[in-house]
């Protein structure tokens, strides 16, 4: 697959996502509550990389099973990234004002109107999750990837990985620490976009066992690429300003490896991830592609 391919695909797993959550959460001007539909959309329409998404429609794909299947799950994972975007922003938790170079939520709608859109995102994903379009795919492999979102985004996931990096705070953390707070807050909703798709095509467990150790490995070279670029990226690409892990003696991967050994394990975790793919063979170029999209990225 040339470089040119693979970005064409890129936009069209981007493109159907955005129309796809553009007609799920509509605007709704009329209604009196209209500033949540206008912050959810805020958030969730501001784009980015869509990266769980594409993990969805990719590994669907990947197995046998048809794109348009994954739509509704594509639209549900991304919703819940979002809500953790918003909440992560507030004020109680990382105090950032800037998101994808716009005020974050609450410095556009207020700190109470962000924190009810974020909630709404979440709840509205298993709505759509669990509708009868996402059923149509069979019930028992909708009925797999709502578990599997769930169990990601909450307790044994996303959530707990959030409460660990809390405990943590102004405490001394070695890698291994840190390894174990970025699997549940970053890395479980990338394994589970992964593993979704693959619920979805009703793939072995072969498939799946590849599918977790290709995430896996890319979820933890995008954690240490998003501390390498807090270090070296540049603002204006970003659209948030950099150097604010150092000014909060956050402890990352930079600080803990230093640059040159972190940007080294990027691409060790990278090759590690295309590795785990061998067995779809030439299938898997594309996802190769993206991990190594994903380990060269700027922003």
């Amino acid at each position: 697959m040339e470089k040119p391919e693979f970005n064409a695909k890129m936009r069209y797993y981007a493109n159907e996502t955005q129309q796809a959550l553009s007609r799920m959460i509509p605007e709704e001007p009329e209604k009196k509550e209209h500033v949540l539909y206008e912050a959810m959309r805020y958030s969730l329409l501001a784009g980015g990389k869509r990266l769980r998404p594409v993990l969805v429609y990719s590994f669907c794909a990947l197995c046998g099973g048809k794109e348009s299947s994954a739509v509704p799950f594509a639209c549900a994972i991304e919703m819940v990234h979002t809500y953790s975007l918003i909440h992560d922003d507030l004020p109680c938790m990382d105090n950032d004002d800037l998101r994808r170079g716009k005020p974050s939520s609450h410095k556009q709608f207020g700190e109470a109107n962000a924190l009810l859109a974020g909630d709404a995102l979440l709840t509205k994903a298993f709505e759509v999750a669990s509708s009868s379009e996402a059923a149509a795919v069979g019930c028992d492999r909708a009925q797999k990837a709502v578990s599997i979102l769930a169990r990601a985004a909450g307790d044994h996931g996303m959530v707990a990985g959030q409460v660990l990096d809390l405990l943590n705070e102004g405490k001394k953390l070695h890698v291994k620490g840190l390894k174990n707070i970025d699997a549940k807050k970053t890395g479980a909703m990338i394994r589970a976009a992964a593993l979704i798709g693959c619920a979805l095509a009703g793939a072995d467990t072969c498939g799946e066992e590849a599918a977790d150790a290709y995430a896996s490995a890319l979820g933890l070279a995008f954690q240490i690429q998003d501390d390498i670029l807090d270090v070296e990226g540049d603002p204006q690409i970003l659209g948030k300003p950099v150097g604010s892990d150092e000014q909060n003696d956050k402890r990352t991967y930079v600080s803990l490896l230093g640059l040159e050994a972190s940007q080294q394990a990027v691409q060790k975790l990278t090759e590690q991830a295309k590795q785990a793919l061998k067995p779809f063979g030439e299938k898997a170029e594309f996802l190769c592609m993206l991990a190594d999209c994903m380990a060269s990225r700027r922003k």
